[in-house]
């Protein structure tokens, strides 16, 4: 039975759930009325995938493609779209906006600017456009991957997509799972995952902006490691997000 959430439900709602299991925060974002959909990375977030599978619940989910991705990551979209029978959607960004930016200032400007600008091309763009046709989205966010992310809630209320007369509610189940609990889940379960975590990548983004970390380092040290660390945001959950 599909849930009526409204922006005076939030609050309530994300002090109860807030120490629940990610499955019963999954099943209540799956039961809003309206249009839901899992926001899908192409990394370790595939345990949404297989969550919302064993739930049996009708879902959907969209992946950003942003022309820049390993080919391992393809290879995994493309794995799981197998895998678990679905339909993904994938999302591109707008032609002339990419030929705009590389024309202007070439194919790696992100190492001396900042990579926001290219992220905003990529990826910010073309995910405003999807959650301009959704009432909820759902995220693999965790608040052990960055300073950034410490306090991200189990439900929110999206303010930085959300538009007039639109609310868009905004589910992290995994908010309070850490790297190891994930990765137990995919080992136990034997979940596909991106060949590339075997090469010691573990936050993957777009190929010229990730690499693999060291022993000891924090996962999110590979992304836009020329970079602040409290600055490690591309923008699709900054405007949710404290610093």
């Amino acid at each position: 039975m599909s849930r009526i959430v409204t922006i005076d439900h939030i609050d309530a709602l994300a002090a109860e759930y807030a120490q629940k299991d990610a499955t019963d925060i999954l099943k209540l974002a799956l039961s809003q009325a309206g249009e839901v959909a899992i926001s899908f990375s192409g990394a370790e977030d595939v345990i949404l995938i297989d969550m919302a599978k064993n739930l049996g619940l009708p879902f959907r989910v969209f992946s950003l493609d942003t022309g820049r991705l390993h080919p391992e990551t393809y290879q995994f979209l493309e794995k799981v779209r197998k895998h678990y029978n679905l339909k993904l959607e994938v999302c591109w960004p707008q032609p002339e906006a990419v030929q705009q930016l590389v024309n202007q200032k070439g194919l790696f400007s992100f190492y001396t600017d900042d990579h926001k600008e290219c992220c905003g091309v990529r990826k910010v763009q073309p995910l405003r456009q999807k959650l301009a046709t959704l009432d909820g989205w759902i995220t693999g966010q965790r608040k052990d991957q960055s300073p950034t992310r410490a306090d991200v809630p189990v439900i929110q209320y999206d303010q930085g997509f959300s538009g007039v007369g639109k609310t868009l509610i905004k589910y992290n189940p995994l908010a309070n799972m850490t790297s190891a609990e994930v990765w137990s889940y995919i080992r136990m379960l034997e979940v596909p995952y991106n060949l590339l975590h075997e090469r010691g990548f573990t936050s993957i983004g777009c190929e010229p902006c990730t690499r693999p970390v060291l022993p000891s380092q924090h996962e999110r040290e590979g992304r836009w490691w020329w970079e602040e660390a409290t600055h490690k945001e591309c923008g699709l959950h900054a405007g949710n997000l404290k610093g």
